[in-house]
């Protein structure tokens, strides 16, 4: 088993690596479907990217639940590194998960599974981390939303291939809904609740 001593670290700086990783997810939500690079330097347990981890780290503390896909939560690792650096519970309801963080999108559950928040409370929905194989190749999507003017172009490798056809029904639970930031290495997207997302051409 490894030792506290034996984890990954955590931010080479963490005070301004939090303020850096902070500014690059809060461009990503003004400007969905733009890439946004991480920066920070950050210790990464196997199978955690490092723009996961460095979110992880900036956004997650004692009041924000974790759930982990079966993927990360095979090994205790990875729990122990976010129980150690940010404190955060990891619990197995992922309904009650402020974060779920995603490596095998593949097998990502029902967004029935998660938390869409309430009409007093949409904040209080689950935020998806996933990390996904490519933000610069394959398929490519048009967005249209808040923060995007007229539309934008997201070419993006991403499993399950209907996700984006799933996080339609965020259209019909608004306020209410989930927030996506997909993440390959440093790299980061933003697919807020408000997000519209349909295959370039259709």
């Amino acid at each position: 088993m490894t030792t506290i001593a034996e984890l990954p670290p955590g931010f080479a700086d963490k005070v301004l690596s939090a303020q850096s990783t902070f500014r690059s997810v809060m461009e990503a939500m003004a400007r969905p479907g733009t890439v946004q690079r991480v920066a920070a330097s950050v210790g990464t347990p196997t199978g955690v990217a490092r723009g996961t981890a460095a979110i992880a780290l900036t956004l997650f503390d004692h009041d924000t639940p974790i759930w982990l896909d079966p993927m990360l939560a095979q090994t205790s690792e990875i729990t122990r590194w976010l129980k150690f650096h940010t404190s955060a519970p990891v619990v197995v309801d992922s309904s009650i998960a402020s974060f779920a963080l995603i490596a095998d999108a593949g097998a990502l559950p029902g967004l029935d599974r998660f938390s869409f928040g309430t009409n007093e409370y949409p904040d209080r929905s689950t935020t998806l981390v996933i990390q996904v194989e490519s933000l610069a190749q394959g398929p490519a999507y048009r967005l249209r939303g808040p923060g995007i003017e007229d539309a934008t172009i997201l070419q993006a490798t991403v499993r399950p291939p209907d996700m984006f056809e799933r996080l339609a029904v965020n259209a019909a639970l608004f306020p209410r809904g989930i927030d996506v930031l997909l993440v390959c290495d440093d790299l980061v997207v933003a697919l807020p609740r408000t997000t519209r997302i349909a295959a370039y051409g259709a």
